[in-house]
């Protein structure tokens, strides 16, 4: 069980501080740190005719941070400087070393200001190491961000103006990272976006079919073949999929039909903890540097929970195809929405399930 500690800044923005130990009664930030400027405009859409879809025109977001020195990392606690004077960040003085947070977005490509809503952003920060990554935090700091992960998209789908929650994580500058703070973000939709509504439709398809979850198939046709597994634990299964476009491209899911990532049982959360180090540790370990990937969080549409086409899982999209060649989305991918992939996706599972990781253990 997490404890939580919730505040408001000057601008309006909620704090949000995570702790396995209870708050004190005193607990109370001192100041708010860095505040949105005061000539932000909220993001609004606009229908692409041609596409079907809508694009956010977000124009305040050039004016967000971009790689800083680390001594000026907007994530970190609040530290003094060498000339003694003390940086604003996003974490708010007087709140102590953190374990794990959420604050909303500064600079967001969605947002319920304005004039229509159009969905939320969220910032989550993983640990208060800044040169840390998800894949060297120790076991139970991963179990607790999933619990995070968990707590957000539940109270983020109470608001009936959002339709769809997406927690994902853009790591490395191969990705376009702005900071390399251990941090992830949520995206709440008004709508489906394009991919998940795709996705969805399939899955209802599969459903009308067949009369099973098309990643509750999937995910049991994986595990007959074998051959493109990668993690099988008793509650949580990871694999390269059949038609993977990515060489490395990892999916992450349960073997238990759970719609909703607020669904997952305390079980399965501290295998998907362990699922996910491994995971990490090995692509780390695969080219001799920490990969760079994106990886997102696909799941039913809000408050969902009897969703029964459709369920939870990571899909994780690392860009190095070998040590030195990327895979870039170029003309076909970009132009088309048309995929290529360079490799076998068997090949490159056994690659990755050869590769031995010492993940440690829970420390609680």
């Amino acid at each position: 069980m997490l404890h939580k500690f919730e505040w408001r800044k000057p601008d309006g923005r909620a704090w949000i501080q995570y702790s396995r130990a209870p708050f004190a009664k005193d607990h109370q930030p001192t100041a708010a740190g860095l505040v949105r400027p005061g000539t932000w405009t909220p993001p609004h859409l606009r229908w692409n005719a041609m596409r079907g879809e809508f694009v956010s025109i977000s124009a305040s977001r050039q004016d967000r941070p971009f790689l800083p020195p680390r001594e000026y990392c907007p994530l970190c606690p609040t530290t003094p400087l060498a000339d003694g004077t003390q940086l604003d960040t996003e974490v708010p003085h007087g709140v102590g070393n953190y374990e794990w947070a959420v604050f909303e977005n500064m600079f967001p490509g969605l947002s319920l200001s304005g004039e229509t809503p159009t969905g939320k952003c969220e910032v989550v920060l993983y640990s208060p190491r800044h040169d840390s990554t998800l894949a060297r935090e120790p076991l139970s700091q991963i179990e607790g961000l999933v619990h995070v992960w968990q707590d957000r998209c539940k109270e983020i789908s109470r608001d009936p103006n959002i339709e769809f929650v997406f927690p994902f994580e853009n790591k490395g500058t191969e990705v376009g990272v702005t900071l390399h703070h251990p941090h992830g973000q949520i995206y709440a939709f008004n709508h489906l976006p394009p991919f998940i509504k795709n996705e969805h439709l399939a899955a209802q398809a599969h459903f009308e079919k067949n009369k099973q979850c098309l990643i509750c198939s999937l995910t049991e046709n994986e595990l007959k073949d074998k051959n493109r597994i990668v993690f099988e634990g008793q509650e949580i299964v990871a694999f390269i999929p059949f038609a993977a476009r990515y060489p490395y491209e990892v999916h992450i899911t349960t073997r238990a039909h759970r719609p909703l990532l607020q669904q997952l049982t305390p079980s399965e959360c501290r295998e998907l903890s362990i699922a996910l180090k491994t995971i990490l540790m090995k692509y780390d370990a695969l080219f001799g540097f920490p990969m760079p990937y994106i990886m997102a969080h696909h799941q039913a549409a809000a408050r969902d929970e009897n969703c029964s086409h459709y369920h939870w899982h990571i899909e994780i999209y690392p860009p190095y195809r070998t040590a030195q060649k990327l895979k870039y989305l170029a003309g076909v991918e970009s132009g088309t929405g048309f995929f290529i992939n360079d490799t076998y996706p068997e090949e490159k599972a056994a690659e990755l399930r050869k590769i031995e990781v010492d993940i440690g253990s829970f420390d609680f």
